[in-house]
């Protein structure tokens, strides 16, 4: 979908419900070139690492901050990602690229995400203002009920953060507050096909199931921070660091490099190290 804008009802819909789902925000030979990349990249499969649920079963995902000009840094720099964040995002300064990561959820055996807000991890970084963040997850492959598609409490947004834990090896929150968010709002489930977009606030609530299918789930997420939102734990550059828009055909018409180890990947057990 080049050329795209948010009309005034979307917006409305973010600031009310914390979420707006885009059909058909990529194209169906945009989808295509990112399926083939996802899933035959080495070097993305040799940068993911595992997170483990409350029940043992592993999630997977590769966590990257600094956008190439790979097809998957072409699309998180492309106009119709950074102005639909810069639409949906308070403040007025530059649009900055935090971070983006692959999901991949394997059939039988992909793990849940429990219960959080994002900002329940990136509030450890000192963000001081998440109404300039956002998070924009592309689906990949088709998302359902039956291989672990996100859930959503609408609305949780305006809660503001709740406290958070350790649930596994992932950050959950509060379940007696999750309990009571699920008494007074609504839960979505957020069914969509390969190439929709959800655009979400990072104090939303929102999970997923295990995948117990026979198909995968993948989906790559990208992080979005106004330039003024200074982090003051947080030792990447990126998110500060305003991003050279590219126009949307690009992820078709120009010649893509790999993804290299300059996207300056996650690593899981040095990230930990440092904690």
């Amino acid at each position: 979908m080049t050329n795209f804008q948010f009309t005034e009802e979307q917006v409305r819909d973010y600031n009310n419900d914390g979420y707006v789902i885009v059909k058909n925000f990529l194209l169906g030979d945009e989808v295509k070139k990112l399926q083939e990349i996802a899933f035959d990249d080495g070097i993305m499969r040799r940068h993911a690492f595992d997170l483990n649920d409350q029940s043992g079963k592993k999630t997977k995902l590769t966590l990257w901050y600094t956008p190439g000009n790979d097809t998957y840094g072409l699309l998180s720099k492309s106009r119709r990602m950074v102005e639909s964040a810069d639409r949906l995002m308070d403040g007025d300064s530059r649009v900055c690229h935090f971070h983006s990561k692959l999901m991949q959820k394997e059939p039988k055996v992909g793990g849940a995400w429990e219960w959080h807000q994002d900002y329940g991890y990136w509030y450890k970084n000192e963000f001081l203002f998440p109404d300039q963040m956002i998070s924009i997850m592309i689906a990949i492959t088709d998302a359902n009920k039956a291989n672990g598609c996100l859930q959503v409490i609408k609305g949780t947004h305006k809660m503001g953060r709740i406290e958070h834990g350790f649930s596994g090896e992932q950050v959950g929150a509060s379940q007696h507050y999750v309990e009571l968010a699920l008494k007074t709002k609504e839960l979505v489930y957020v069914e969509i096909n390969a190439g929709d977009a959800l655009f979400f606030h990072p104090n939303l609530l929102h999970r997923s199931e295990a995948n117990l299918s026979d198909k995968p789930r993948w989906s790559l997420i990208s992080v979005y921070n106004r330039s003024e939102n200074v982090p003051y734990n947080e030792p990447s550059q990126s998110s500060t660091v305003p991003l050279d828009v590219v126009p949307d055909e690009a992820l078709l018409q120009w010649e893509t490099e790999k993804i290299s180890d300059n996207a300056n990947f996650l690593d899981k057990e040095k990230d930990e190290a440092l904690k």
